[in-house]
C-alpha cells in the first residue's frame, strides 16, 4: 500500500469513529448562540490558531442567511499585538483568558482548539469561561488531555499524529458550519 493510500485510509477511519451525537450538540450550541445573539470566541495555538481563524471566517461569512441574525464570531488568535502584549507582560498562558475577561458575557460560547488538549493558555481560558458562565466546546485529539473535563462538549480526534488531528478538526469545522448554513436536519 502506498503512503498516500495509507494516509487517506487513516483519515477516513478516524472520521468514521467520531461521535455523531456530540457533533450535533456543537451545531445546536452554535445555532442557539446565533438565535440569542451571543458572542462566539475561538482560540488555539499554531495550526490550531489557523483552524480557529478559518472557522471564524466560515461562521461569519458562510452562514449569512436572509431572515436570520448574523453569527457574532471573533477568533482571539487574530489580534497579534494584544496577544504579544499579554505574553510579554503577564505570561503566554494569559493571552486568551485576558481577552475573554474583557469581552465575554454569560451565555457566550468559547470554542478551543488544541491537538494535545494540554496547552496552558487554552486551559486557563476554558477555566475562566466556565467561571463566567460561557458554554465551552473543545476540539482536541489523543486522549483529550485536560480539555476533555473542562468542556461542555469535547470532540476528540481518536488518533496520535498532530497532522491527522488537525485534519479532522478542519473537516469537523466544515461539517458544522455547512450544517448551520444548509439548516440540515440532525
Amino acid at each position: 500500500m502506498s503512503y498516500i493510500q495509507w494516509y487517506l485510509d487513516e483519515i477516513g477511519n478516524i472520521l468514521h469513529r467520531l461521535p455523531r451525537d456530540q457533533i450535533a450538540q456543537v451545531i445546536r450550541i452554535l445555532e442557539r448562540a446565533r438565535a440569542e445573539r451571543k458572542q462566539i470566541f475561538l482560540i488555539g495555538n499554531g495550526g490550531s490558531a489557523a483552524t480557529a481563524s478559518h472557522f471564524a471566517n466560515d461562521l461569519l461569512k458562510s452562514t449569512v442567511a436572509e431572515g436570520k441574525p448574523r453569527m457574532k464570531v471573533i477568533a482571539l488568535t487574530d489580534n497579534v499585538p494584544v496577544m504579544l502584549a499579554y505574553a510579554n507582560d503577564c505570561g503566554y498562558e494569559t493571552i486568551f483568558a485576558e481577552q475573554l475577561d474583557a469581552l465575554a458575557a454569560p451565555g457566550d460560547v468559547l470554542i478551543a482548539f488544541s491537538g494535545s488538549g494540554r496547552s496552558p493558555n487554552v486551559i486557563r481560558a476554558l477555566d475562566l469561561a466556565r467561571q463566567r458562565g460561557l458554554t465551552t466546546v473543545g476540539f482536541t485529539g489523543r486522549d483529550g488531555g485536560e480539555m476533555r473535563k473542562r468542556c461542555d462538549v469535547c470532540l476528540v480526534a481518536p488518533c496520535q499524529p498532530m497532522e491527522q488531528i488537525e485534519d479532522v478538526h478542519v473537516v469537523l469545522t466544515h461539517l458544522i458550519y455547512s450544517a448551520i448554513r444548509d439548516e440540515a436536519s440532525l
